[in-house]
C-alpha cells in the first residue's frame, strides 16, 4: 500500500493503521488518546504531538521515523546531507580495527582539542561543519588511543562518539544514533570516567523516551544515578546528577506522571542552586535556566499549556548558552503558544528558533508539526509562515 500524496505524520498514521489492518476507532483504543484527536490528526486538522507519534508507533509497533518522515529524505538531498552522514558511519565501524598505519596522529593536546571543537561546533548548530570534521577525527583519535592508550585519549574518542550520536539525532537517522552511543560506552568504559558512563546512559534514555518506552528509560537514568556513586564528590558530579534528574523528568511527563515531574525538577533545582550555570561539565546545560526550560517542556508533553506559558516567561536565557538548547526552547514555547490559541506569537518564536539554529530547526519534528498546525489555525496564511512551511519543505 504506497503512502498517500499529503504525507504530513497524521497520513502516515493512517497508512501504517490500515496496514496494521485497524479502524480509528480500534486503534483509539490502544492509545491514551481519543478517537476525535486521531481523526483530526490523520487529517490533518490537528498536528501530530511527539507523545501521540510515540504511543501511535508502539502500538502499532513500528519505529517512531516510520512515523514523522524522518530523515527528511527531499530536504536531506538537496543539502546533499546523506553525503555526509555516509562517512561518519563508516567512522564508526573503525572502532575494532586498531591502527590505521596511514594515519600519523597529531600530540594528545590538540586530539583533545579538536573534540572538544566538535562539540562546541554542534552546540552552535554548525551540524555541517562538525560533520565534515568528525570522520577524521575519529579515525585519528581511535589510532592514537590504539597506539599510546590514556585515559585522556579514550575519554576524547568517546566525545566524537557523542558528537557523531548529536548529529544523527538532529537529522533523524536515530538508527545511526543508538551504535554511536554504543561506540560511546566502548571508549568510556576504557577512559574510566564514570561521569561520561553516566552522561551515556542519559543520552540513551531519551532514545527510549522518543520511542515511547517510558519505563526503561527510567530505569536507564536510574542505572547513571548509580553510575555516579564511582565519582567523588564534586561540582561536575552534582551537574550530571541534575541534568540525570532533567531527563527522568521529561520521561515522567510523557508517562503523565505529574508527581514523578515535580519531584525530579525539585531535585535538579537542587543541585542547579549549588553548582549554578554548569556549561562547563561534559557539554550539558545544565544550571537555573536548563532546570526551567525543562519545567516549560514537561508540562508542554503533559499537555499543561497555560503551565508552560508562565514557566516560560520565566526563562531568561544566559548569553553563553548553547544555541541548539536555546532553538529547542523556542520550538516548545512555540506548541504551548499554538495549543493556547496565540498563533502570532508562535510564529514568532518559530522564527526565533529558525533564526538561532536554522539546521536544527529545520530538521526537527516538532517545529514541523508546530508549523503545519499554524497553516491550519491561519484563515489567511502570513508570508512568514509562507516561507517557514516552504523552507521546511511542507
Amino acid at each position: 500500500m504506497p503512502l498517500p500524496g499529503d504525507e504530513h505524520t497524521g497520513a502516515r498514521i493512517a497508512h501504517h493503521r490500515k496496514r496494521a489492518g485497524l479502524t480509528q476507532r480500534g486503534l483509539a483504543q490502544k492509545v491514551p488518546y481519543s478517537y476525535s484527536l486521531l481523526t483530526q490528526v490523520e487529517s490533518g486538522h490537528k498536528p501530530a504531538s511527539p507523545d501521540l507519534v510515540a504511543a501511535v508507533a508502539k502500538a502499532l509497533c513500528i519505529d517512531v521515523t516510520a512515523l514523522t518522515g524522518q530523515p527528511y529524505v527531499t530536504e536531506l538531498q538537496q543539502d546533499r546531507l546523506a553525503a555526509l552522514v555516509r562517512p561518519i558511519r563508516e567512522a564508526l565501524d573503525l572502532y575494532d580495527l586498531g591502527v590505521d598505519p596511514a594515519i600519523s596522529p597529531r600530540p594528545t593536546p590538540q586530539l583533545v582539542a579538536a573534540a572538544e571543537r566538535l562539540c562546541q561546533q554542534v552546540r552552535a548548530t554548525k551540524l555541517h561543519d562538525a560533520a565534515l570534521d568528525l570522520p577524521d577525527t575519529i579515525a585519528e583519535i581511535t589510532t592514537a588511543a590504539y597506539r599510546a592508550p590514556s585515559s585522556e585519549l579514550w575519554a576524547a574518542l568517546s566525545s566524537t562518539y557523542r558528537t557523531a550520536h548529536d548529529l544523527a539525532v538532529k537529522w533523524g537517522y536515530y538508527d545511526l544514533s543508538t551504535v554511536a552511543l554504543d561506540r560511546m560506552d566502548w571508549a568510556a568504559s576504557r577512559a574510566s570516567d564514570p561521569l561520561l558512563s553516566a552522561v551515556r546512559q542519559y543520552m540513551r534514555a531519551l532514545v527510549y523516551f522518543r520511542e515511547g518506552e517510558y519505563t526503561i528509560g527510567k530505569r536507564l537514568v536510574a542505572a547513571g544515578q548509580g553510575l555516579l556513586d564511582q565519582s567523588p564528590q564534586t561540582r561536575a558530579r552534582q551537574a550530571v546528577a541534575g541534568q540525570l534528574h532533567l531527563g527522568a523528568s521529561i520521561i515522567a511527563a510523557r508517562a503523565h506522571d505529574a508527581a514523578a515531574v515535580r519531584n525530579h525538577l525539585a531535585e535538579a533545582r537542587s543541585y542547579a542552586d549549588r553548582v549554578g550555570e554548569a556549561t562547563d561539565v561534559h557539554w550539558l546545560s545544565f544550571g537555573p535556566t536548563n532546570v526551567t526550560v525543562h519545567a516549560v517542556s514537561a508540562h508542554v508533553e503533559m499537555r499543561h499549556y497555560g503551565e508552560a506559558l508562565r514557566e516560560a516567561a520565566k526563562v531568561r536565557i544566559p548569553k553563553d548558552w548553547a544555541v541548539s538548547r536555546a532553538a529547542h526552547f523556542y520550538v516548545d514555547q512555540a506548541r504551548a503558544q499554538m495549543e493556547a490559541g496565540r498563533s502570532e506569537a508562535a510564529l514568532k518564536s518559530m522564527v526565533t528558533a529558525r533564526r538561532l539554529a536554522p539546521q536544527q530547526t529545520r530538521y526537527h519534528s516538532g517545529a514541523r508539526e508546530t508549523i503545519r498546525g499554524l497553516i491550519h489555525l491561519s484563515r489567511r496564511t502570513p508570508d512568514t509562515l509562507d516561507h517557514l512551511a516552504a523552507w521546511v519543505g511542507l
